[in-house]
């Protein structure tokens, strides 16, 4: 018989009231999973100090173009050092987190982030006193030394549930949507620091908070996870069954956020590309936020086809319309498939990583990220060069079904590991 659905009445002191639904007179509501998953002890402090170091993330590429384009004259200078910052820090970054893994993230954290904080600086003063231009690839390859932070608060979260698997999802959502957030409010950030101020201000201040941030971070020495022995991280996790096929996933999904990029900042032309790009990232920062509250997670294929089906959205508003607000709509759609793909796959890579190898598990997930993007967005370039912005939609499509396929092929991964 189904259940009444009608108020349920009590009494009170003689008085006839009404009692809360499904439950005795005050009781309250159960917590939500995000208010569960910060009740834990210590997370809220090193989630504090995390988000400042992470920040600048969104910062630094953003704020060296403009500042080297604004003081050399050279777009071209400007897209070729960032460059090899980004192919430095795929060499450097898994072996910083493999130290990390060994000797604990406070160790290795810090000096490592004093590095890469002495790289921006010295890249700076090259460019204020006209240093010659190998000297500004010297300065910003030195940044490569920059820790995974976002690797080490999943790893931080890994440690505190591992033996809640619904809780380590929807940490991992929360920090899928921290990175989405920092990827909207670093660009804006500082854009407005070097034309507001002067345009050394975005590297300085984007120094300043991931210093800061990290030194905070490391602080919070009850939540870190303990030091791996010598012997497990001896060996790279890429030689553990699996790994290699997920990173060749990541590597064509970063081609869906590289190629995305290019295409409509070429599409928009204009000042309200920068808008345009955060519909994106709004929309999967929701998304992953949302997802974060399922109590179960989709298959990585399920997630990867989403994707695939959602990218076409701006390829079809562009051809169909020639509508910047509807492409901008197919964006926001588009992105509401990242986060969901990102969690369900970094879930994937810690479940592969051996114990005590989770930071350069996931460092070594971000570095085929990496690599995708810059490969997506030489794709992306070279379409909207020979045959336009419109057909340029096609290349994140493609590389969307791409990831699909290189998911779907037994090579080393179950439908468990998947799942």
């Amino acid at each position: 018989m189904p259940q009444s659905t009608s108020p349920q009445m009590t009494t009170s002191g003689g008085t006839l009231i009404l009692a809360p639904r499904g439950g005795e007179p005050g009781r309250s509501r159960p917590p939500g999973p995000y208010r569960r998953l910060f009740a834990v002890p210590g997370t809220r402090a090193f989630t504090a100090g995390n988000l400042l170091a992470r920040l600048p993330m969104g910062v630094f590429s953003v704020s060296a173009v403009i500042m080297i384009a604004g003081q050399r004259g050279s777009y071209a200078l400007a897209g070729a050092v960032t460059a090899t910052g980004l192919a430095a820090t795929a060499i450097v970054a898994p072996w910083t987190a493999r130290l990390v893994d060994r000797y604990g993230q406070a160790r290795v954290a810090v000096p490592a982030t004093v590095l890469a904080v002495i790289g921006s600086l010295a890249l700076v003063l090259c460019v204020r006193h006209g240093a010659p231009d190998w000297t500004l690839f010297a300065a910003y390859a030195a940044t490569a030394t920059t820790p995974n932070t976002g690797g080490m608060s999943r790893a931080r979260w890994a440690h505190l549930l591992k033996d809640d698997a619904a809780a380590r999802h929807t940490a991992n959502s929360f920090e899928q949507a921290v990175d989405e957030l920092c990827f909207m409010i670093g660009p804006v950030l500082a854009a407005w620091l070097c034309a507001g101020f002067f345009p050394e201000a975005g590297t300085l201040v984007g120094a300043g908070l991931l210093l800061t941030g990290v030194v905070l971070f490391a602080a919070q020495r009850s939540t870190e996870p303990p030091p791996a022995d010598r012997t497990a991280t001896s060996r790279s996790p890429l030689r553990t069954p699996g790994m290699a096929p997920m990173l060749a996933v990541f590597l064509a999904t970063g081609a869906v956020f590289g190629s995305m990029e290019v295409v409509t900042l070429a599409f928009a032309d204009g000042p309200a590309a920068g808008a345009v790009l955060a519909l994106q990232a709004a929309g999967s920062c929701l998304a992953g936020l949302a997802y974060g509250r399922a109590r179960r997670a989709a298959p990585l294929w399920a997630c990867l086809a989403a994707m695939t089906v959602l990218m076409a959205l701006p390829l079809l508003a562009a051809a169909g319309t020639g509508s910047l607000l509807a492409v901008a709509g197919g964006l926001l759609l588009a992105g509401m498939a990242t986060a969901p793909t990102m969690v369900t796959g970094m879930t994937a890579i810690q479940r592969l990583t051996p114990q005590g190898q989770l930071n350069e598990g996931m460092t070594l997930a971000v570095t085929a990220l990496l690599g995708g993007i810059a490969a997506g967005s030489a794709a992306g370039g070279w379409t909207v060069e020979h045959v336009g912005a419109v057909h340029g939609y096609a290349i994140p499509v493609t590389a969307a079904a791409l990831a699909l396929a290189l998911a779907l092929l037994p090579a080393g991964m179950t439908k468990a590991r998947l799942s």
